[in-house]
């Protein structure tokens, strides 16, 4: 998996959150507040965005090339329920 690019966003990420934490010690204006867990949770949408593109892209095509129709099934079946709970956010 080419993970660098998901890591360096993800310890980009961790800083912002740190800085949201020093935001709420601090009683910063709410509105800010709120203004930047959305920036970290669209930060978080675009890595999971990525991952999922990754996997689509390597685990999901060799399981559905592959000879192993339980393999197959898993892994699209997985596919499912990670778009399922992702409609249920």
């Amino acid at each position: 998996m080419k993970n660098q690019n998901a890591l360096d966003r993800l310890k980009t990420i961790e800083g912002h959150i740190k800085g949201i934490e020093k935001m709420v010690e601090s009683e910063q204006y709410c509105i800010d507040v709120i203004r930047q867990i959305q920036a970290v949770q669209s930060a978080l949408n675009k890595v999971n965005a990525m991952i999922l593109d990754n996997h689509l892209n390597s685990c999901l095509i060799t399981a559905v090339r592959g000879d192993d129709p339980d393999e197959r099934e898993r892994v699209l079946k997985e596919i499912a329920e990670v778009y399922e709970a992702a409609t249920r956010v």
